[in-house]
């Protein structure tokens, strides 16, 4: 089990590379990030590479699945964003699936996203990315969203059966729609290729909030997961400090 942050997220409204050298500069080897356009892709590069970081993940574009009208374009965003991570040096990138349809059966829209899906898994063997699908919660902050249920991702992941797409759980978003974490993730973890973490309520540090982290993250270990869990919280103490705290559950 390895520890990335995602620099907007704890360093938000930093300049990207600003948070990539205080990210270092804890002693943490990874980072991540959400969209890559509209940012320097060159400059993100260069501190990578000078720093050396590693880039645990970032996502595609933000086009549907379970839309089948929208499929040509969702593979058209992939590919580009494939090309992306060829150039930064990542291997591994987070998709969501849209919001529920109003005026297409439930089911329809299980099947497109499967679909969808399924047309994916040869686009990323033959570039050898992990495409992370991820369930969001529709409670607080994704009011809509289709796919919020673990269980039902973790079935979708089943039926793509590719060794290229797989579930990031977010422990957050998870814990406000279902709890019952531990078992939840012990049971799949083969299915799971990325973790996100954050406190609950109010999405900030580890420490604050309903959710034993220590018993998560010792349950997570035990599975033998030796993937990345990326802290995705909005922290509300010294963003450095709370980092350094956090870190002592990795080592």
């Amino acid at each position: 089990m390895k520890l990335s942050v995602c620099v907007e997220a704890l360093f938000n409204g930093w300049d990207i590379t600003e948070g990539m050298k205080a990210i270092k500069e804890a002693g943490v080897d990874a980072f991540e990030f959400w969209g890559w356009w509209g940012k320097d892709l060159d400059e993100i590069k260069r501190a990578k590479e000078e720093l050396g970081l590693n880039i645990a993940a970032f996502c595609t574009r933000m086009i549907s699945l379970v839309d089948s009208t929208l499929r040509e374009d969702y593979i058209k965003g992939l590919k580009e964003t494939i090309e992306v991570a060829r150039y930064l040096g990542c291997n591994k990138l987070i998709t969501q699936v849209g919001n529920e349809l109003g005026d297409v059966d439930r089911g329809q829209q299980r099947r497109n996203l499967v679909d969808g899906l399924k047309t994916c898994s040869p686009i990323l063997e033959d570039a050898g990315i992990t495409l992370l699908v991820e369930p969001l919660n529709t409670l607080v902050d994704h009011k809509g969203y289709y796919l919020y249920s673990s269980a039902e991702a973790f079935e979708i992941i089943d039926e793509v059966n590719s060794p290229n797409i797989k579930i990031l759980y977010d422990i957050y978003h998870q814990q406000i729609m279902e709890g019952n974490l531990i078992a939840n993730i012990t049971q799949n973890i083969n299915k799971i290729g990325h973790f996100h973490a954050a406190g609950n309520p109010g999405r900030h540090e580890l420490t604050i909030g309903e959710i034993n982290y220590g018993n998560v993250f010792k349950a997570i270990k035990e599975s033998g997961y030796e993937g990345y869990v990326g802290l995705e919280y909005f922290p509300v103490e010294d963003p450095v400090k709370g980092l350094l705290h956090i870190k002592s559950f990795f080592e």
